[in-house]
């Protein structure tokens, strides 16, 4: 499979046994000499982009094809002689996973600071999932796996998680007032956060599938606070609130040792059920959607997978980079841009915060390190 032997031709294809691969290049570690004739294999979850000479000549989808290169056994091992029996025409096949991969965690390893307008400044963890597939091959292997051998979920999943964080601290910052409002809009919150972060995935090539999340959480005493706040607007008086400082002391003497602990353990047992069954309903999760159909991005009429243009406004959807300013696909050799002119070796440059020094992702709204506007 793609490896310098003299006389035979490959028959090259790929099979992910781990499940997490999203690249795969034949040969693994360094180039190949694939020749003329080679049989590629494509299966119905994958696409192929054939590199010649160090650059992505073609992307093909399911199905056999036979690709052509320079490379002709034996007599191109006695023209390469002056380079030491190893010819110069370089060919490699990066293999790409389409399918949707499913399940991938994010959430924020530190605390991300949020003003609340009841709380005031406080900091916020957030957990959820999410689901990625690769939408443009050819883009995603130029602009992220680069001349990697191999491409896993692991290696993208620090990055993507650190965008997430990022674009979860300027989405609540500019939809959230106060946490008492979060348990009744999580749904709400989990689309808005996948509209905002859409197009962060798309300059890579990849499609953000869906967004969960999962849980929003104070620090263990900011919750202290709440629930000490709720009960003060339970009860009328001090006396109603030491009577139930007592029912709970009661509680905690259930969990200790002893006859009497234990049966006040059983009551209190019997009453838990009943009281948390609602509290922790989960919506079923882990079902693959559905794979929708193929739309063009720009005039959204259905075309088929392997279209390299759109047969109905002509915009090119295999994609090889975009321009980082405005997102317009660009030819494989642009210098600039054909929509605005902005040079394509220019990437937007990071946001620093005028307070905290700290430098965030490029327009950011929020800082994620003291919650200030930038």
């Amino acid at each position: 499979m793609g490896t310098d032997n003299v006389v035979f031709l490959e028959v090259i294809e790929w099979f992910d046994e781990s499940g997490k691969e999203l690249v795969h290049r034949i040969p693994e570690k360094g180039s190949g000499e694939i020749k003329w004739g080679a049989q590629m294999t494509v299966r119905e979850s994958q696409a192929a982009i054939f590199f010649y000479n160090g650059k992505a000549c073609e992307a093909f989808g399911p199905g056999r094809h036979t690709l052509k290169t320079a490379n002709i056994p034996i007599l191109t091992k006695v023209l390469s002689l002056p380079w030491g029996m190893t010819s110069p025409l370089r060919a490699e096949v990066y293999f790409i996973n389409m399918k949707v991969f499913p399940n991938l965690k994010w959430g924020t390893r530190d605390p991300v600071a949020f003003r609340d307008t009841e709380l005031g400044l406080i900091r916020l963890r957030a957990f959820g999932v999410f689901n990625i597939q690769v939408l443009q091959p050819v883009l995603f292997v130029n602009s992220l796996v680069g001349t990697q051998g191999i491409f896993t979920t692991d290696a993208i999943a620090e990055y993507l998680n650190t965008v997430t964080v990022s674009r979860f601290n300027d989405f609540m910052g500019e939809h959230i007032d106060t946490i008492f409002n979060l348990p009744a809009r999580y749904n709400d919150l989990s689309e808005g956060l996948k509209k905002a972060i859409e197009k962060d995935f798309t300059r890579f090539g990849l499609g953000l599938n869906e967004l969960y999340i999962n849980s929003i959480t104070p620090p263990p005493e900011v919750q202290k606070a709440i629930d000490d706040k709720s009960r003060l607007g339970v009860f009328d008086d001090l006396n109603k609130l030491l009577k139930m400082k007592a029912a709970m002391a009661m509680e905690t003497a259930s969990q200790s040792q002893g006859q009497a602990g234990a049966g006040l353990g059983m009551g209190m047992g019997f009453m838990m059920p009943a009281m948390f069954a609602e509290a922790f309903k989960t919506t079923p999760t882990g079902q693959t959607p559905a794979p929708e159909p193929v739309n063009c991005p720009d005039c959204r009429q259905n075309i088929p997978r392997d279209a390299k243009f759109c047969p109905y406004c002509g915009h090119q959807m295999l994609v090889f980079q975009q321009c980082s300013q405005c997102g317009k696909n660009l030819p494989i050799n642009a210098k600039f841009c054909l929509q605005c002119g902005h040079p394509v070796e220019q990437k937007p440059a990071s946001v620093k915060c005028p307070k905290c020094s700290t430098e965030n992702l490029p327009k950011a709204t929020f800082c994620n390190q003291c919650g200030e506007r930038i």
